[in-house]
């Protein structure tokens, strides 16, 4: 592991829900901001805010540092989770929960071919994955899809609608999935998040110590500009 000695999460005047327990959902402090075709990709608030998104999970090596470094510096993200990962490690999808993370359906498989499936597998891809992010973070529904590699295809976006989700889309790509050193990615976040950004970044499907490391410039510097990290 890249990671260093890590925090449980910040002090407080309240004690800290168990990581098995599930809390309520995070409140939303930012208003989104949608495109023509309903996506959200940037969000707005009265202080400047930012919105950190983490596709792929969960991952047993790489989520749980990541909950520790954002605990550490006390910031809310959103988890865009694959249905397989869940049922593999319900416990993780838990501590996220717990934590006050949001969390987003990134289907079951993480097919980034949806346009070419019959509405019936899509459906099932959506749902399959609500329910078991439902069932393993103690009751806490998914509040977005994102789709998977960004292919909107109509049919996703249909049967997402349907289920009530509303469509998480980025503004921030620092292509960390390339796998790029660790500086590059830092780089290219903080040339790129200013207010109302969303930021895409990944804790699943490989190897993300690259991430891992980055995020330890990238969440004090974006703390240092007096930016509010919100879920969208």
């Amino acid at each position: 592991m890249l990671a260093g000695p890590v925090d449980d999460g910040p002090p407080s005047a309240e004690p800290s829900p168990p990581r098995g327990a599930a809390t309520s959902a995070p409140e939303r402090l930012a208003a989104p901001v949608l495109d023509a075709d309903g996506i959200q990709r940037a969000l707005k608030s009265a202080q400047p805010s930012i919105a950190l998104t983490f596709d792929d999970g969960p991952d047993p090596r790489w989520t749980p540092t990541v909950l520790d470094l954002l605990g550490s510096h006390q910031i809310k993200a959103t988890f865009c989770l694959v249905g397989q990962h869940v049922a593999q490690h319900p416990e993780l999808v838990r501590r996220i929960a717990a934590e006050g993370h949001a969390l987003c359906n990134h289907t079951w498989t993480h097919d980034a071919a949806l346009q070419r499936r019959s509405r019936s597998a899509v459906r099932d891809e959506l749902e399959r994955t609500s329910r078991a992010i439902e069932a393993a973070s103690g009751g806490v529904s998914p509040r977005y899809f994102r789709a998977p590699a960004g292919n909107w295809a109509p049919v996703a976006v249909a049967e997402a609608r349907r289920l009530g989700l509303g469509l998480l889309g980025w503004s921030v790509d620092p292509l960390d999935w390339r796998q790029p050193p660790a500086g590059e990615i830092a780089r290219r976040v903080l040339a790129r998040a200013g207010p109302g950004a969303i930021v895409l970044l990944h804790d699943g499907y490989g190897a993300r110590g690259g991430t891992v490391a980055a995020l330890r410039t990238i969440l004090p510097t974006l703390a240092a500009q007096n930016l509010r990290f919100v879920t969208p």
